[in-house]
């Protein structure tokens, strides 16, 4: 951590030479400068200076009008100002200005002064803390935007996919729909999950009523026999009777991207 810097301003040296005596048991590097000019190069030289301490009457700029300056060039940096009673008004009238963090009048006394600036520190650390926490929740801030914009873009992206998607099985049901050959489709679990209109036609039955159900609770026993002897690998085609119609059946067995189970074709007798 830098050591903490104070700079006295004052036209006097007797006074600099004071306050430089009130900080000696303090861990504080003590900067002097004869004129608030001269204050104002030490300033713009080194590290931040946390306080400065400056006299108000002094010839050319006085001690309001550096301390002024100083806010405008270092704002951060923490302003007192030592006056006699004489100038009380006019001090007092900069300080409501809001420039000048304390006025101490003369002759100061040196116990009251090192508690000010004591206070005054701990007013720079109060006031660094906050501007590092504005700024760290200013980045965090756009962080979250970046993040929402992201966010936003890929829930847009993927509402695109899935909706192409849906488009794409919606076209796959209606063609199915309009095939002239009914078509099943059960899992592994034998669980059927797809039946298209012509299939259901052909069974007498709904596809509500299909959709979702174990193959044997669903189907006619002569399908549900058959389906289980394509899923055992022992026929892939066989003519049943449903519903005094003779079926031509046809069953493959599916293995792709994850998927497992059977796919049956009814075909009407003659319709081949």
């Amino acid at each position: 951590m830098n050591q903490t810097r104070i700079l006295c301003v004052d036209d006097e040296r007797n006074v600099l030479r004071s306050l430089e005596r009130i900080f000696l048991d303090d861990d504080y590097l003590i900067m002097t400068a004869g004129s608030g000019e001269e204050g104002l190069e030490l300033l713009g030289e080194g590290p931040q200076v946390q306080v400065v301490i400056s006299d108000y009457r002094m010839p050319g700029m006085n001690g309001v009008d550096f301390l002024r300056e100083v806010f405008r060039r270092h704002p951060e940096t923490i302003r007192i100002v030592l006056s006699g009673y004489a100038d009380t008004a006019a001090v007092v009238a900069a300080i409501n200005d809001g420039k000048i963090y304390k006025f101490i009048p003369k002759p100061w006394n040196d116990d009251e002064l090192r508690v000010t600036v004591v206070k005054a520190l701990e007013h720079y650390e109060s006031h660094s803390r906050n501007l590092q926490l504005t700024e760290e929740l200013r980045l965090r801030n756009e962080q979250l935007g970046e993040l929402n914009a992201n966010l936003e873009r890929l829930v847009g992206e993927r509402t695109s996919e899935l909706m192409l998607q849906n488009r794409a099985l919606l076209h796959a049901r209606n063609v199915l729909d309009h095939l002239p050959v009914g078509v099943l489709g059960i899992n592994s679990d034998n669980e059927v999950l797809q039946v298209n209109q012509e299939a259901a036609l052909m069974l007498g039955l709904t596809p509500e009523s299909i959709v979702g159900r174990n193959l044997c609770e669903a189907l006619p026993p002569e399908i549900c026999h058959l389906a289980r002897s394509i899923s055992e690998g022992s026929c892939g085609r066989e003519p049943v009777s449903i519903n005094g119609s003779l079926l031509q059946v046809r069953g493959s067995t599916l293995d792709e991207d994850g998927q497992e189970g059977i796919i049956l074709t009814l075909i009407r007798a003659g319709q081949e």
